[in-house]
């Protein structure tokens, strides 16, 4: 698998690198760094009244995806990352200093996607086009392989609609107790 992992990130680098993206592309990526974007998604969400189960749905998958992919996954897979084995790569970030499977940005990003998808969010739309902005980020940069990116948005997607599913079943409890 690896050969074919790196010859889509190579074909990236040869066919794509610019200096528009060299400029936006890390912008991009640095405001999932934590998940920071979605988790002040979620606040602005929680904060408002007629939103607040949404913002719920989304802090569930964001805390899921957490859980999953840094506390289980990273350190039980412990893969190395593509910069890690192809050095003449220039970066244009810090190097992560974490396991590259799964990539925790794609499958934050999508956690709160199809948490507000499966709540009913129209936010959901403009979301996903940020969401594989990211991702795509994340192989523009080197830093994930081609699988950790696709199997942390199938992974994310999973735990976005699970995030939806426990609010909505809190939500019902709440209700009627």
């Amino acid at each position: 698998m690896e050969p074919v992992e790196f010859a889509i990130l190579d074909w990236i680098q040869q066919h794509l690198r610019c200096g528009f993206l060299d400029t936006v592309l890390p912008a991009v990526s640095w405001i999932c760094n934590h998940g920071e974007v979605w988790i002040i998604l979620a606040a602005v969400l929680l904060l408002r009244k007629r939103d607040r189960w949404v913002g719920v749905s989304v802090a569930l998958a964001l805390v899921l995806d957490l859980v999953c992919c840094n506390l289980i996954l990273k350190p039980l897979v412990d893969r190395v990352r593509p910069f890690a084995v192809n050095t003449a790569v220039e970066l244009l970030t810090a190097p992560p200093l974490d396991a590259s499977f799964p990539s925790g940005h794609t499958a934050a990003s999508f956690a709160a996607v199809f948490a507000l998808k499966a709540s009913g969010s129209r936010l959901w739309k403009p979301a996903l086009v940020l969401a594989a902005t990211i991702a795509f980020s994340r192989l523009y940069l080197y830093v994930h392989w081609p699988s950790d990116v696709l199997f942390g948005a199938v992974l994310g997607a999973a735990l976005g609609y699970a995030g939806a599913w426990l609010a909505g079943r809190f939500r019902h409890r709440l209700e009627h107790s």
